[in-house]
């Protein structure tokens, strides 16, 4: 008989906020802070999809590094001295908070994302300076809301060009690259091929970029009706979990239900088979159930 390879993973030891930490090889950085209870920040980073470290939100202090570096992506090494509580790591987390609350639309933004916004004492509106006719004011991401579609829209003044729509429109989930970044420095916004209108562009309306979106840019049509109608209310809502109807892949959706209709539907990160993925029928296919 053939004998089987066996991979064997070392250990690596390193010290993150004077603990002695030990995680197998391959790591990363945010990961072991995790197994040992220190909560870090994020907004680029999500389980589900590839890290592309534009946020800097999880930057910690490496002794001997000259720059922080990316929890979310950096590998943990053996030896490694990590400050993840630092004055510095501080400075530069509350700095990040607050260049992107002083241009961006925060206000549907994750509660998580808040909290960590309070955390750090962010005050984005000390960036505001202009006079009485706006004169030196804070430059901003505001622009029209783009609806072209009865299954949501798109609102780019609430994005912080976190990436994950683009990761997931991706390689990392639906291969269909209907989405990229377009513009550079502060002009860069998320953006189809030539800017063609949704409808005709190679979008397949999966809304798996709804799915990973932090901030609300990219949010159902119905809640964003219920929104501006001021019906929605989180809190008098339930989710509850079933099996998509309509074929055998066995995709669980969880189904977000308010004054007994269905608002939105999402799928669990951590699901074995969606990986918080779902398609078009999963994702938007439930009007069938309203109409009784």
């Amino acid at each position: 008989m053939e004998a089987v390879p066996v991979t064997v993973v070392r250990a690596i030891d390193l010290t993150i906020d004077g603990k002695a930490v030990r995680v197998p090889e391959g790591t990363t950085l945010l990961q072991a802070c995790k197994s040992v209870g220190i909560d870090t920040p994020t907004l680029c980073y999500l389980e589900n999809l590839t890290p592309v470290n534009v946020c800097r939100v999880c930057v910690v202090e490496v002794e001997g590094s000259r720059v922080l570096v990316p929890a979310c992506s950096r590998p943990a090494e053996p030896g490694m001295v990590v400050h993840t509580d630092s004055e510095r790591v501080r400075h530069s987390r509350k700095l990040v908070f607050e260049l992107l609350g002083s241009s961006v639309d925060l206000s549907t933004a994750e509660p998580r994302f808040r909290a960590d916004m309070a955390r750090y004492g962010a005050a984005p509106e000390r960036f505001d300076s202009g006079d009485a006719q706006g004169h030196g004011a804070r430059a901003t991401v505001a622009q029209p809301v783009k609806v072209d579609n009865d299954l949501y829209v798109r609102d780019y003044s609430k994005c912080v060009l976190c990436y994950k729509c683009v990761e997931a429109c991706g390689t990392d989930a639906q291969n269909t690259f209907a989405i990229a970044v377009a513009g550079r420095g502060f002009h860069a916004t998320i953006a189809t091929e030539f800017e063609t209108p949704l409808p005709d562009s190679a979008c397949v309306y999966c809304g798996n970029c709804i799915g990973v979106c932090p901030t609300g840019a990219l949010m159902f049509k119905a809640e964003h009706d219920m929104r501006a109608a001021g019906t929605w209310d989180d809190s008098r809502q339930t989710v509850t979990d079933t099996i998509c109807p309509y074929c055998g892949v066995g995709c669980t959706l969880q189904l977000h239900v308010q004054d007994n209709a269905i608002v939105r539907v999402t799928s669990p990160q951590d699901h074995d088979v969606t990986d918080g993925h779902l398609c078009i029928k999963g994702r938007f296919g439930w009007q069938f159930v309203q109409n009784r």
